[in-house]
């Protein structure tokens, strides 16, 4: 696929407000952020009230000259549309506008394949671009040519169109592709399936693109690791995470639980990528906990949560317990809010309010711990061993029928050596 970041372009962008949207200028907003994270400047902007789009044209005719006048204007050389557009749509609008035009769509999936980084989002990225592409051919002028019959398209005639080759190529392909995700994908559900059998929690961070996730995710790291090479990728720019990483946080009292960092979510996140990237976004439903974590800086962030709500909804992540980090704080004016019973403010690239977010976290996974008194005989030291490491010993004595250990274990544990219990 023709990447966008070839060379600098200019584009007009396009929308449709369909029956007085409320969230509708937002979305255009983010349409040029999106259209500047794949390095296309936007030169103007042409909008439009509907109460149902034009199926010929997505636009009225009448705003269609507006965008041609615009585009005279700037030299622009693009059409960039605020939603998905139909094949015909894509012919129609390149014929009567003479330039390229692409929609927010293939957008988004041209700023995930350039920041795709592991052979698994590379593969997903791919698939949704070809499930994307597959019945677009029509619109993608290169593919109208008509190649002269050769080896193996003798039964059809005097020739076979390069579109029909094409299609054909592009469904092989994309079956291809999925066979190799579905190794990658049985792959990360067997380490799932690994780690449930430790009983450790699993925690997850959630939340719209670029409300600093992977810096919270690296804030608990640098807390509770002595090592940077534990550290996501991170940066302030769209879609910066792509692949779920998983770090395993041991705080001081030796309870453990894995953090999970997950792709972010937008407005309008393309059903392609949705569908392509819905084994990665499952990681999230074996979470004892979400931290859904907020740009409490962005005027939009109400939004924002609506909007990742939904998307956990649509892939079935439901009725998991969630806290919210109201994050970048430190760019807010004004004073800052007292933590609440599932609300936590933090600047996690100044490390403020991990320590609540690290105790609320605390409060509602480690819920099931029992704190006892054992009688460990002495031909069992592999049994103390193993209580060191996984709970929290708070008193030990040696009596004469072995170790006595006062401490704070999980439930399981408890359940699993009840016969050494000092009742």
């Amino acid at each position: 696929m023709e990447q966008l970041t070839v060379q600098p372009q200019k584009a007009i962008i396009a929308g449709v407000n369909l029956n007085h949207q409320p969230d509708f200028e937002y979305s255009m907003e983010e349409l040029a952020n999106l259209a500047a994270a794949c390095d296309v400047e936007v030169a103007g902007i042409v909008t439009q009230n509907l109460s149902r789009v034009n199926t010929s044209h997505y636009m009225g005719t009448g705003k269609l000259q507006d965008v041609r006048a615009l585009m005279e204007l700037h030299q622009a050389n693009m059409v960039i549309f605020n939603d998905e557009l139909s094949p015909s749509q894509i012919r129609n609008l390149e014929s009567d506008l003479d330039c390229k035009v692409i929609d927010r769509t293939i957008l988004i999936l041209d700023i995930f394949g350039e920041r795709a980084r592991t052979r698994e989002a590379q593969l997903q990225v791919e698939v949704a671009e070809l499930q994307y592409m597959l019945p677009r051919l029509v619109g993608l002028r290169e593919s109208l040519g008509r190649q002269s019959g050769g080896v193996g398209t003798k039964n059809r005639g005097a020739g076979e169109k390069k579109l029909e080759l094409d299609r054909r190529r592009i469904e092989e392909k994309i079956n291809a592709l999925n066979k190799e995700l579905e190794v990658l994908v049985a792959h990360r559900q067997t380490q799932r399936k690994k780690r449930k059998k430790t009983e450790v929690p699993v925690v997850s961070l959630v939340g719209y693109t670029n409300a600093g996730k992977s810096t919270v995710m690296n804030a608990l790291v640098e807390l509770y690791t002595e090592t940077k090479d534990k550290f996501v990728f991170e940066k302030d720019m769209l879609f910066a995470t792509l692949e779920t990483s998983v770090r395993n946080i041991e705080l001081e009292d030796k309870k453990t639980f894995l953090l999970t960092d997950t792709v972010g979510f937008v407005s309008k996140l393309p059903h392609h990528l949705v569908k392509a990237f819905r084994s990665t976004l499952e990681e999230v439903k074996d979470s004892e906990l979400l931290v859904h974590v907020v740009d409490f800086s962005n005027p939009e962030y109400e939004q924002h949560i609506r909007i990742t709500n939904e998307t956990l909804k649509a892939i079935g992540v439901e009725d998991i317990p969630m806290i919210y980090a109201y994050n970048k704080i430190d760019r807010r004016e004004g004073d800052i809010p007292q933590s609440q019973d599932d609300i936590v403010y933090t600047a996690a690239k100044q490390k403020q309010g991990i320590d609540e977010l690290i105790g609320a976290i605390r409060e509602r996974i480690f819920k099931d711990y029992v704190t006892c008194e054992m009688l460990i005989p002495y031909d069992q030291g592999q049994l103390v061993s193993y209580l060191n490491e996984h709970a929290t010993i708070l008193a030990t004595e040696y009596e004469e029928h072995g170790t006595k250990l006062t401490l704070e274990c999980r439930q399981s544990d408890y359940s699993k050596y009840e016969q050494y219990v000092c009742n």
